[in-house]
């Protein structure tokens, strides 16, 4: 997937998405902590779609992206601390 970012002025930061297959998307993160999923239609630079999400909405759709939720995760990283640790 290729990707980048941009800094808009006064707005905040758009990350924008192309995929493998060609398909265009765009995550558009206000200084208020909104962020905006953006779609695009094939040879078009106008959004065909924005759809406003709250930061508690945002960090659910994070959670199902990640291949482990963030309690696997956490517990992942407690036992790493705990292993180190006992090391000592």
């Amino acid at each position: 997937m290729d990707t980048d970012r941009t800094t808009i002025p006064g707005t905040g930061v758009l990350h924008n998405f192309r995929t493998r297959a060609g398909t265009r998307f765009a995550l558009l993160t206000e200084s208020t902590g909104t962020r905006h999923l953006l779609t695009y239609t094939a040879g078009s630079d106008e959004p065909a779609a924005d759809i406003a999400l709250t930061p508690d909405e945002a960090d659910q759709i994070a959670e199902l992206l990640h291949s482990s939720s963030v309690r696997d995760r956490l517990a992942r990283l407690e036992q790493r601390i705990e292993h180190l640790t006992d090391r000592g």
